[in-house]
Protein backbone atom coordinates (compact mmCIF):
# COMPACT_ATOMS: atom_id res chain seq x y z
CA UNK A 1 0.00 0.00 0.00
CA UNK A 2 2.73 2.64 1.03
CA UNK A 3 4.57 1.60 -2.39
CA UNK A 4 1.74 2.72 -4.33
CA UNK A 5 0.99 5.66 -2.52
CA UNK A 6 4.86 6.65 -3.05
CA UNK A 7 4.58 5.97 -6.88
CA UNK A 8 1.16 7.52 -7.30
CA UNK A 9 2.65 11.06 -5.78
CA UNK A 10 5.84 10.29 -8.04
CA UNK A 11 3.65 10.40 -10.75
CA UNK A 12 2.04 13.34 -10.02
CA UNK A 13 5.00 15.56 -9.10
CA UNK A 14 6.75 14.74 -12.01
CA UNK A 15 3.63 15.83 -14.04
CA UNK A 16 3.41 18.95 -12.37
CA UNK A 17 7.01 19.63 -13.44
CA UNK A 18 6.36 18.61 -16.82
CA UNK A 19 3.57 20.81 -17.11
CA UNK A 20 5.33 23.55 -15.35
CA UNK A 21 7.98 22.53 -17.93
CA UNK A 22 5.07 23.02 -21.11
CA UNK A 23 4.37 26.48 -19.83
CA UNK A 24 7.60 27.75 -19.97
CA UNK A 25 8.33 26.61 -23.46
CA UNK A 26 5.00 27.69 -24.28
CA UNK A 27 5.32 31.25 -23.35
CA UNK A 28 8.77 31.00 -24.75
CA UNK A 29 7.56 30.24 -28.50
CA UNK A 30 4.89 32.52 -28.34
CA UNK A 31 7.64 35.63 -27.48
CA UNK A 32 9.26 34.12 -30.02
CA UNK A 33 6.32 34.02 -32.67
CA UNK A 34 5.36 37.94 -31.68
CA UNK A 35 9.36 38.76 -32.46
CA UNK A 36 9.16 37.84 -35.87
CA UNK A 37 5.91 39.19 -36.69
CA UNK A 38 3.54 35.69 -36.97
CA UNK A 39 0.99 36.48 -34.29
CA UNK A 40 -1.37 36.01 -36.63
CA UNK A 41 -0.39 32.48 -38.34
CA UNK A 42 1.80 31.74 -35.91
CA UNK A 43 -0.71 30.36 -32.83
CA UNK A 44 -1.52 27.98 -35.42
CA UNK A 45 1.50 26.66 -36.92
CA UNK A 46 2.42 26.16 -33.49
CA UNK A 47 -0.63 24.19 -32.57
CA UNK A 48 -0.59 22.05 -35.75
CA UNK A 49 3.49 21.13 -35.04
CA UNK A 50 2.82 20.82 -31.25
CA UNK A 51 0.08 18.08 -32.16
CA UNK A 52 1.80 16.22 -34.58
CA UNK A 53 5.21 15.66 -32.50
CA UNK A 54 2.63 14.70 -29.30
CA UNK A 55 1.00 12.53 -31.62
CA UNK A 56 4.03 10.80 -32.49
CA UNK A 57 5.83 10.89 -28.93
CA UNK A 58 2.63 9.04 -27.63
CA UNK A 59 2.92 6.04 -30.89
CA UNK A 60 6.22 5.74 -29.86
CA UNK A 61 5.63 5.45 -26.40
CA UNK A 62 3.11 3.18 -26.51
CA UNK A 63 5.54 0.91 -29.15
CA UNK A 64 7.73 1.35 -26.33
CA UNK A 65 5.52 -0.09 -23.59
CA UNK A 66 4.49 -3.25 -25.76
CA UNK A 67 8.35 -3.91 -26.50
CA UNK A 68 8.95 -3.99 -22.06
CA UNK A 69 5.48 -6.19 -22.27
CA UNK A 70 6.84 -8.75 -24.59
CA UNK A 71 10.65 -8.73 -23.43
CA UNK A 72 8.97 -9.89 -20.07
CA UNK A 73 6.96 -12.13 -21.43
CA UNK A 74 9.71 -13.95 -23.53
CA UNK A 75 12.06 -13.69 -20.57
CA UNK A 76 10.11 -15.95 -18.54
CA UNK A 77 8.74 -17.90 -21.43
CA UNK A 78 11.15 -20.70 -20.34
CA UNK A 79 9.63 -20.93 -16.95
CA UNK A 80 7.20 -23.49 -16.21
CA UNK A 81 4.17 -21.69 -15.24
CA UNK A 82 3.93 -22.66 -12.35
CA UNK A 83 6.82 -21.47 -11.21
CA UNK A 84 6.29 -18.03 -13.35
CA UNK A 85 3.60 -17.43 -11.31
CA UNK A 86 5.12 -18.16 -7.59
CA UNK A 87 8.38 -15.70 -8.97
CA UNK A 88 5.71 -13.25 -10.09
CA UNK A 89 4.41 -13.07 -7.24
CA UNK A 90 7.27 -12.80 -5.04
CA UNK A 91 8.32 -10.21 -7.37
CA UNK A 92 5.20 -7.81 -6.84
CA UNK A 93 5.88 -8.35 -2.70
Amino acid sequence: MQNEIIEKFTVLITSAFGLVAALAWNEAIKGYLQQFGLEHYGPWVYAVVITVFAVIITIFLGWLAQRAKDFEVEKYACIPLNKAKKYLKKKKK
